[in-house]
């Protein structure tokens, strides 16, 4: 059982030639919000890793295709044994890292056990669990077994957490100096400015169009839309003003790509910390939001409301908005019923983004009409990465999760809002076990009504991908079917 490999719509328009146009620019210069805080998307969290180096640098066994789809990586075809335990993958041939050493069956033993080794890094550790063994049968060809089926095993080895790396790679250089596989051959990195990648010559597949991409880091909105009027910039995928977009819409010199992201903007509850541990605070505070006032005041408009952990142009997704929806008077007398009629005090540590930032003033006022006084401290990515993600000391705070169906997250009890529940660990466990579509399916809607009825989070809107380009840019995402900005099959129309 294995699947053809479909190219990309760039590959094509390579082959009919639509060369002569576009070639006159081979350059682009991208803006985007957030600097990583290191390049390996292996051993951090943080979205802007996986902006840089997702396809553009690494690849995995799998990849996700513009569509959200899940198209061969660098395993041309797999066979799946008919108890599904079994995964024999056949490796490309003739694949290079970026340092002219040959990519094989030995580097992708490395790079799973890694991943799921007891000390590992790895953020989304939980998507090797079910991984028994890994073996290299021959130089192309890696045999994985798992220690039960996995529904979505293919879905998870095409996160930018299972990409491959090399077997000597050391951890200072995977976080400064990353070597992968992709089209693009990291340049330079400087620090606070600006990321530069080069077209890599020896591609072992369709070549990039663009000889060198620039990713330029402009966290404030008014400079990025100033940016971007100058020329400074060709493109911000998501560009964080969306007041502006109108205005780029009116002006032939852009085009303005709206699309959806997996990305579920959450204020994130530490379900750890008192008062915020009893399920009535949370319930209070959920009824405390007005989403679309928030959507309307932060977004512009652009966001659809959610009620649960689950992106709502996923097929299984339940509207379960209602449970949560805006009733101050619900909310004070549920804190009366918690036993603080008068309310209580707690921090509430926003990241740069501007949806958190805007977001964050809209939410703490809402707060403070039922009583809820907010300490709000604002917090660079690298400071909210070690306070909030990793030292759990927050109370509240408010980011958007842009990696693929992670609804498994809460199944872990210590991962940053901390939310501990047998019940749904089981569930999620049955998940991993499941391989049957319409029984994957009843017990996705069941996991998003558990975490909606305990309101481990107060759920916001999903994050619209709102971009703007130059208008003779062609083969940017329009949708964001990951973390990602593929620069892959991107190119100039002139």
């Amino acid at each position: 059982m294995f699947q053809k490999f479909r190219p990309l719509v760039a590959a094509s328009m390579l082959a009919l030639g639509a060369g002569a146009a576009w070639a006159q620019r081979t350059t682009i210069t991208v803006g985007d919000q957030l600097e990583p805080p290191h390049l390996d998307p292996t051993g951090g969290a943080a979205a802007a890793i996986d902006n840089v180096v997702y396809s553009n640098i690494y690849e995995g066994l799998t990849r996700f295709a513009a569509d959200g789809s899940v198209i061969p990586g660098l395993a041309e075809r797999w066979d799946i044994s008919e108890d599904g335990l079994g995964y024999t993958f056949y490796l490309r041939q003739g694949v290079k890292f970026h340092d002219g050493s040959d990519m094989n069956a030995a580097d992708v033993v490395f790079s799973l056990d890694r991943a799921r080794a007891e000390d590992s890094t790895n953020a989304q550790k939980g998507l090797f669990a079910a991984i028994a063994s890994v073996e290299a049968l021959d130089e192309l060809t890696v045999q994985v077994t798992l220690s039960q089926p996995t529904g979505a095993f293919l879905f998870n080895m095409a996160w930018g957490d299972a990409v491959i790396l090399p077997e000597e790679a050391t951890e200072d250089q995977l976080k400064t100096a990353p070597n992968g596989t992709g089209a693009f051959v990291f340049g330079n990195w400087v620090q606070g400015d600006q990321i530069t990648l080069n077209r890599n010559p020896n591609y072992w597949g369709t070549p990039a169009m663009l000889e060198s991409a620039t990713i330029k880091y402009i966290s404030d909105p008014s400079a990025a839309y100033a940016a971007l009027m100058a020329g400074d910039i060709d493109a911000f995928p998501v560009f964080p003003a969306p007041e502006n977009l109108a205005q780029f819409a009116a002006d032939p010199r852009f085009s303005v790509i709206v699309g959806s992201t997996e990305g579920e903007t959450i204020l994130a509850m530490n379900n750890a910390q008192p008062p915020l541990d009893n399920v009535l605070v949370r319930e209070a505070i959920a009824h405390a939001i007005d989403r679309q006032a928030i959507i309307d005041g932060a977004m512009f408009g652009y966001g659809t409301p959610i009620g649960t952990h689950f992106a709502p142009h996923n097929p299984d997704y339940v509207d379960l908005t209602g449970m949560s929806n805006y009733d101050p008077e619900r909310a004070r007398a549920l804190l009366a019923e918690a036993g603080l009629p008068d309310g209580f005090t707690t921090t509430l540590k926003l990241p740069p983004p501007s949806y958190a930032r805007r977001g964050g003033e809209i939410i703490a006022s809402q707060l403070r009409e039922v009583g809820i006084q907010t300490e709000i401290t604002n917090l660079e990515w690298a400071q909210w990465l070690e306070e909030v993600f990793n030292g759990k000391d927050f109370g509240l705070t408010i980011v958007s999760h842009t990696e693929p169906m992670d609804i498994g997250i809460y199944a872990n009890p210590d991962y940053y809002f901390q939310y501990d529940n047998p019940d749904f660990q089981a569930l999620m466990e049955t998940l991993n076990a499941t391989t049957d579509p319409a029984k994957r399916s009843a017990i996705l809607q069941q996991a998003q009504e558990i975490i909606a009825a305990d309101y481990v989070n107060g759920y916001l809107f999903q994050l619209a991908k709102t971009g703007v380009a130059d208008a003779r840019i062609r083969g940017l995402w329009e949708n964001a079917p990951t973390q990602a900005i593929d620069l892959t099959g991107v190119y100039w129309e002139e």
